[in-house]
C-alpha cells in the first residue's frame, strides 16, 4: 500500500511539472508588442530654478508700519494730556466705572449731585469735579439720568488721551 501511495504521488508531481513546461505564451507576446503602439508621449524637462540670493535687512532705522503714526502737532497736544499721579485718589476710584452704577440725584440750591452705588452696596453723593473709576475719570456733568466723565487713558507706549464716558440712570 505504501508503494502504492507513493507512485501516485510521482505521477501526480509529474503530471504537474508537465502541465508547466507548455511554451505557448503567443497571446501574453501579443500583449507585450501592442501595449506601446499609439503612444508618443516625452517627458517635459523639469524648469530651471533660479539661485538664492541672499540679502541683509537693513531698514532697523525706519519706523514700523504695525505701529500708528501721530503727527507731530498731534504728539505736542497728546504730551500735554496726563493724569495728576500725586493727587490723592478718591474712594470711588478703586472701583472699575463699570461696576458703579447711577441710582438717582439730588439737588440744593443750584447744585445738583449724583448718588453712585458701589460694588460692595454703599451710596455715595457725587458732585462736579469728583473723580470715579479707575481710568482717571473726572465728573465733567451731571443730569437727572446720567453722570459725563472725562477719563484719561494710555494710547500706545507712553501717551495719554482724554475720552468721554457716561454712566447712565439704573432704573
Amino acid at each position: 500500500m505504501m508503494k502504492s501511495i507513493l507512485l501516485l504521488g510521482l505521477l501526480m508531481c509529474s503530471w504537474m511539472m508537465s502541465a508547466c513546461s507548455q511554451s505557448d505564451y503567443s497571446d501574453l507576446e501579443t500583449f507585450i508588442s501592442s501595449s506601446g503602439n499609439g503612444l508618443h508621449g516625452q517627458v517635459d524637462p523639469l524648469p530651471e530654478f533660479k539661485a538664492y540670493k541672499h540679502s541683509t535687512y537693513e531698514a532697523f532705522d525706519i519706523l514700523s508700519p504695525f505701529v500708528p503714526r501721530k503727527s507731530n502737532q498731534a504728539q505736542s497736544i497728546v504730551s500735554e494730556i496726563q493724569p495728576d499721579l500725586n493727587r490723592r485718589k478718591e474712594l470711588l476710584e478703586s472701583y472699575p466705572l463699570e461696576s458703579l452704577s447711577m441710582v438717582g440725584s439730588l439737588q440744593q440750591e443750584a447744585r445738583i449731585f449724583a448718588l453712585v452705588k458701589s460694588p460692595d452696596g454703599a451710596l455715595h453723593r457725587v458732585k462736579k469735579g469728583d473723580h470715579l473709576g479707575q481710568n482717571y475719570g473726572k465728573i465733567e456733568n451731571i443730569s437727572e439720568s446720567e453722570v459725563k466723565l472725562l477719563e484719561i487713558v494710555q494710547d500706545g507706549v507712553s501717551e495719554w488721551i482724554e475720552r468721554t464716558s457716561v454712566l447712565m440712570l439704573k432704573d
